[in-house]
């Protein structure tokens, strides 16, 4: 959208009551600081009295940790364009709703909220996203992987650099006959292909045509925290994916390092997914299973990711391959003395594990860690 329109997106995890308002503003979080947030105030009250240089576009992520949270900003918020992405099985924060069609029908009001002359884009993919589409009244466009959807990808593949190290993936979409080639640099995995098609789709409701918007997608800087690839010490590839963690994303991340094609070792160091409620120990026992499949050495880190090992143990893998550790900080360290030239690292977990120090740790440049890795703010380094 930027190729043709001033626009201005959600930073970092601004998709709630208060970070959608503070992207509206252009602010930023004041945190604790009270000077700060009036400093907030009086932004807002210029930009009423003024409306001067306002972006023509707002691009809103808009999440829902509790009932309630997305029918309470739909009140004042009301879309253009609502992007529906997929509805997990074990949906992230399913812990604080009676069930999976609660977290459904939460989210299901950013459908409800759209103007009468909206568009609704759609993952074709996605069976829930589908049924909610059918029962919508505003035009829809659909992105997937079938013949069913509008905008179809295919033929996505991996590309490795002349080192034989991963550096992106490449795809194909087809539209109307016309088929367009797309490269996605410095980070791979199935959410970057969906979330590329999602925009592309998103660019045609604006009469954006497909050739500009595979021109934009080529400076597309790959998102903080969601796949990113990152060199590492002693010639290792980390996939830095640790921007959160649930059941969905772990194992697309892992089936995504399962056919990486690599030289050395394929690692993975997955703290725990949090918020999942009764759900929680059956879900990390599951993973530990797939992740016995799909690597070579597992790091755990965290009480609750001690069923991922349980799980990768009762799946035969050995066990002189598996390290348990409680903190992230202590983990980094010790995984200097683990890890082997050509290792392929992948390092998820959910937010409040605070997996990036693992990355850290590991990076070839920790000198850049402000300007590659999540949570680099102050507020979030004073934390422990």
């Amino acid at each position: 959208m930027s190729s043709s329109f001033f626009v201005r997106k959600s930073e970092k995890s601004y998709n709630s009551d208060i970070g959608i308002p503070l992207t509206v503003l252009g602010c930023q979080n004041a945190w604790l600081n009270p000077i700060r947030w009036l400093i907030n105030l009086i932004k807002g009250l210029e930009l009423i009295m003024f409306n001067c240089n306002y972006p023509e576009w707002l691009i809103l992520e808009v999440g829902a940790d509790r009932p309630g949270d997305i029918k309470k900003i739909t009140k004042w918020l009301k879309p253009d364009v609502t992007v529906l992405t997929a509805f997990p099985k074990v949906p992230t924060h399913v812990e604080f709703f009676k069930d999976r069609e609660a977290v459904i029908k939460e989210k299901k009001y950013l459908v409800d909220a759209l103007k009468h002359n909206g568009i609704l884009v759609v993952n074709g993919d996605d069976e829930d996203s589908m049924k909610i589409m059918d029962g919508s009244k505003n035009i829809s466009i659909v992105y997937g992987t079938t013949k069913l959807s509008d905008l179809v990808a295919t033929e996505a593949v991996n590309y490795y650099g002349d080192d034989g190290h991963i550096e992106g993936l490449t795809f194909k979409v087809e539209y109307n006959g016309n088929v367009i080639p797309i490269v996605i640099k410095g980070s791979l995995g199935a959410k970057s292909i969906y979330s590329p098609l999602a925009a592309i789709a998103l660019g045609l409701t604006q009469k954006i045509n497909i050739v500009k918007s595979a021109e934009a997608l080529l400076d597309l800087e790959a998102s903080k925290g969601r796949m990113r690839i990152i060199k590492g010490i002693k010639n290792t590839t980390i996939i830095d994916d640790t921007y959160n963690s649930s059941p969905i994303a772990l194992s697309s991340a892992l089936y995504s390092l399962k056919h990486i094609k690599n030289i050395g070792r394929r690692i993975v160091v997955l703290g725990d997914m949090l918020e999942l409620g009764k759900h929680s120990v059956d879900e990390h026992y599951k993973i530990g299973k797939i992740v016995a499949e799909a690597c070579d050495v597992l790091i755990t880190v965290g009480i609750r990711s001690r069923k991922i090992a349980e799980g990768a143990l009762d799946t035969l893998m050995d066990k002189n391959n598996i390290y348990q550790f409680e903190q992230s900080m202590e983990t980094g360290k010790q995984l200097i003395n683990i890890i082997k030239e050509n290792d392929l690292i992948l390092v998820k977990g959910s937010q409040s594990m605070r997996m990036e120090r693992v990355v850290k740790e590991l990076m070839c440049e920790p000198e850049k860690a402000n300007e590659i890795l999540v949570r680099q703010e102050e507020e979030w380094l004073r934390k422990r």
